[in-house]
């Protein structure tokens, strides 16, 4: 069930990633390149601070033929893409759930300690995101009060310490996904996000 909903994720990121290339006015490598970016950059930046070889895109290079094949199809179908924000909102959220635990699975499997675990589920999950609008010139959305890093956190720290409690690591996973998920989605309904820190004062 993980790997297809993954695999799912993979391609909704590939395609919002076009749909942001496409506002940038970027050619197709540009829009091929975001969307690469986007959806392996938070795995590939985990397998580098993990020292975890080979990446998964070059173990499996096959997905990088769906994330372009997934942004060029935006490009030719963009005025029907443009309009499912929702569906792929709620993509993204789910996205975000599962790139975690993925995350923390493969960072246990190198015996990292619980801290690093944790973070490695939160770099897989919200990465990809970062580079795409920093890529884009923009200031990215996890650092604009989204409430986006919180639920990668809770939901890392549900799946990691329920399998430290020997719960069968079916349940650990629906616990993870059935908080993880609703929460991203009431997070966007209610518009929750983290506390900013605004200075204005002149530094002299």
């Amino acid at each position: 069930m993980l790997n297809v909903i993954f695999y799912i994720a993979l391609t909704a990121e590939a395609m919002t990633a076009a749909l942001a290339a496409g506002r940038r006015k970027m050619d197709w490598f540009g829009v091929c390149l975001l969307a690469c970016v986007t959806a392996l950059g938070g795995g590939t930046i985990r397998d580098i601070f993990l020292d975890h070889y080979p990446l998964f895109w070059v173990k499996n290079p096959y997905v990088l033929l769906l994330i372009c094949g997934a942004a060029l199809l935006t490009i030719a179908l963009v005025r029907v893409v443009d309009r499912l924000r929702w569906p792929f909102l709620l993509l993204d959220g789910l996205g975000l759930v599962v790139y975690t635990i993925i995350g923390c699975n493969i960072a246990m499997e190198v015996g990292a300690h619980p801290l690093i675990v944790l973070v490695a589920g939160m770099v897989t999950g919200i990465f990809g995101g970062i580079l795409r609008d920093v890529l884009c010139n923009d200031v990215p959305l996890v650092f604009s009060g989204e409430l986006y890093a919180t639920v990668s956190i809770v939901t890392g720290a549900i799946y990691y310490f329920g399998l430290q409690a020997n719960i069968y690591p079916e349940v650990v996973i629906s616990v993870a996904l059935l908080v993880g998920f609703p929460l991203r989605v009431l997070a966007i309904l209610k518009k929750w996000e983290m506390p900013k820190f605004v200075y204005d004062k002149d530094l002299r």
